[in-house]
């Protein structure tokens, strides 16, 4: 390497030919070549930190492995391993500007993390960057891979760490503020509703019960998805063969990397325990890592599901908050700004809005997952860092949208009682509860002279005959119409 230092740059040198590169940078050729050659939105598309840490981690156990098989020195072991802590440990994010709009296996992202290492362990060993590389970025670092097999590998390990500790932690999170408030709230009875009308009472907790049922669903659906993208497709290397590879690499670094990312957890969470252990195995079938994203296809279908599940949430909340003095206004939601810049005093419900649009961009963002996982021709799929990068903004968004409805917007919530009570009092679908006295015909005559002269259905009963005061008293009561199997 040449220094040029009235520019502060160095002439490296690949297969192409020779580069400048940045002199305060540890990053090298392949590196230069990519930002020159995809300057795609360099500013808001750049590949998630989250790749190059998984990355990061899977060479740090593939040193250690390969040190294992007899492969490198112990000296080189040590040094990569040290750099690789360094870079999961975010102290070199600023050596990672490759966008995702590169090459569809990633290889320029893994070559990128290549350099940086290699460039970084040799510094550890001889004490400068700028020399003759000690630590060479392919013949040691990528030792015993190929971009076709650890880019995906570091797909799924970075996707399984997000949904296990951050993504399904939120989800729980929401659901225990729900279930708070649906205990609080079980016995205030108010009506229901259907096709946008009024139907029978039920409670308002049985109506957030609904909504708690349906999360657990969409968690327990992503807890099962999760062991299947803990199949790696490490050991495929080119094509699937594992053609340079050490036999044995693969569940070597399979049982290393579960130690590893079992370490980290620990470090990071403390005396938390995990929603779900991270157990990682190479895949049964090489072939089908490289060419297909199917688990992780259907983990974003998961995703999709809760995502209609916080839509349904979001949306039930706005209505039932509608007002204050001309809508439902059953709920009051948190004020938590201003709501409006021309309309004093006005207060939206912002929180139902923040969600609805989250939920919108992960269904978009699953359509692009689904479009760009089809897109497996022969024995690689080329869209890899899309995938990669679709995925983990779900994970984003699922664990920062959901945490912040529940502190901002469900825990405060509190019910218009007397507007409940004023519904409940008002409704003629009460008469639900008489069709076993005076039949369905009877019953549908009752709420038609009720709403024809504006009366309440005990008081239209008695002029039409078809039930004393008393009787009818007997019989509708909301509360027993909630819950009518409780004395039973």
């Amino acid at each position: 390497m040449l220094e040029t230092d009235s520019q502060r740059l160095r002439v490296v040198e690949d297969s192409l030919g020779k580069i400048n590169v940045p002199l305060e940078r540890y990053y090298g050729a392949q590196t230069a070549r990519s930002l020159g050659n995809f300057n795609v939105c360099t500013r808001s598309d750049t590949m998630p930190l989250q790749i190059v840490y998984s990355l990061a981690m899977i060479k740090e156990v593939a040193a250690c492995t390969n040190f294992k098989l007899g492969r490198i020195s112990s000296k080189l072991s040590d040094a990569i391993v040290k750099a690789c802590r360094e870079v999961y440990h975010g102290q070199h994010d600023n050596e990672f500007p490759l966008v995702i709009w590169q090459t569809g296996s990633g290889t320029q992202t893994n070559m990128n993390v290549n350099e940086v290492l290699s460039s970084r362990a040799s510094e550890l060993i001889d004490g400068s960057r700028s020399s003759r590389l000690t630590v060479h970025p392919n013949d040691h670092v990528n030792l015993g891979q190929s971009s076709n097999d650890i880019f995906p590998t570091a797909m799924n390990l970075s996707i399984a760490m997000e949904t296990a500790w951050k993504v399904l932690p939120s989800l729980n999170h929401l659901i225990n503020v729900l279930k708070i408030k649906m205990h609080e709230f079980m016995n205030v009875i108010k009506i229901g509703r259907t096709h946008m009308q009024d139907a029978v009472p039920m409670s308002v907790g049985q109506e957030l019960s609904g909504y708690v049922s349906q999360l657990q669903q969409a968690v327990d659906s992503i807890k099962s998805q999760l062991p299947l993208i803990c199949h790696l497709a490490v050991g495929g290397t080119a094509v699937g063969t594992g053609l340079n590879c050490s036999k044995g690499f693969d569940e070597e670094l399979c049982v290393s990397l579960t130690q590893l990312t079992d370490r980290l957890y620990r470090t990071m969470y403390k005396e938390s325990t995990p929603v779900v252990d991270l157990i990682f195995k190479p895949a049964e079938n090489k072939f089908a890592a490289l060419a297909g994203h199917d688990a992780l296809l259907q983990l974003s279908g998961c995703f999709n599901t809760t995502a209609t599940a916080l839509m349904r949430l979001s949306n039930d909340f706005c209505l039932l908050s509608s007002g204050p003095n001309c809508g439902l206004s059953e709920f009051v939601l948190p004020a938590n700004e201003p709501g409006s810049s021309i309309m004093p005093g006005k207060v939206n419900p912002t929180q139902c809005e923040s969600l609805r649009m989250v939920c919108l961009q992960i269904m978009g963002n699953h359509f692009t997952t689904s479009m760009a996982a089809s897109q497996g021709q022969l024995e690689l799929n080329v869209c890899k860092p899309l995938i990669a990068a679709n995925l983990l903004h779900t994970c984003e968004l699922l664990t920062d949208s959901t945490r912040c409805f529940a502190d901002k917007c469900v825990r405060d919530l509190q019910l218009n009682r007397e507007k409940i009570q004023e519904y409940v009092d008002k409704s003629l679908m009460l008469v639900t509860v008489l069709t076993p006295h005076i039949g369905y015909d009877l019953s549908a005559k009752l709420v038609q002279h009720a709403s024809k002269f504006k009366k309440g259905l005990r008081e239209s009963a008695i002029e039409l005959n078809l039930l004393c005061g008393e009787k009818f008293d007997e019989i509708v009561k909301p509360m027993e119409m909630a819950f009518p199997h409780n004395n039973k």
